[in-house]
């Protein structure tokens, strides 16, 4: 993969929401390989490059990602099967991982803004589980923070699913499938 994109909304106080699981995994990404991310305002991104690989927080709200994550993969020729949306899911439990080739959006408005501007479902992710929302909550749900009681386990995910990125990076989509699935 030459790109890999984090779905998250901007600013501080969105940062650690469920919805931002994305950010935080390209954070811990960009730590492990010593570089910093740089605001790229031509693409209202935040960029971090080590070789040929980049690491893009777009800085637009989720469900404009789509637009933000075109024209960055336009300009580095990047083909969607190049790309790794990592994002967050609510129907998965709290730190549980899905990697998958591509997919329906399964209801999530930066995918399905992504799979709009890239024209195709056959878009790369890895789906971080955030726990689901009680009945009519969703949109508080992904908006709220992660108690106190939550923190270990997200740690332990948001670890797993920086390694799970290196060995899509490092071995291959299918076999991190199979080890991180």
């Amino acid at each position: 993969m030459r790109l890999i994109v984090g779905l998250g909304n901007p600013g501080r106080e969105y940062r650690l929401t469920r919805h931002n699981v994305g950010f935080m995994v390209l954070d811990k990404i960009a730590s492990a390989w010593g570089s910093d991310f740089r605001e790229e305002k031509a693409w209202k991104a935040s960029i971090c490059r080590r070789g040929a690989s980049l690491l893009c927080k777009p800085l637009s709200y989720m469900n404009l990602s789509g637009e933000v994550l075109r024209s960055v993969s336009d300009f580095h020729r990047v083909s969607p099967a190049e790309v790794l949306v990592v994002l967050d899911d609510m129907a998965l439990p709290l730190g549980r991982l899905r990697l998958r080739a591509g997919g329906s959006a399964g209801g999530h408005n930066g995918l399905k803004s992504i799979i709009q501007h890239l024209g195709t479902l056959e878009v790369p992710r890895l789906r971080i589980g955030i726990g689901s929302a009680a009945t009519g909550a969703a949109v508080g749900h992904v908006l709220g923070r992660f108690s106190d009681e939550e923190a270990a386990p997200l740690e332990t995910a948001l670890e797993r699913a920086a390694d799970a990125v290196a060995c899509v990076q490092e071995r291959g989509l299918e076999t991190a499938m199979n080890l991180y699935n």
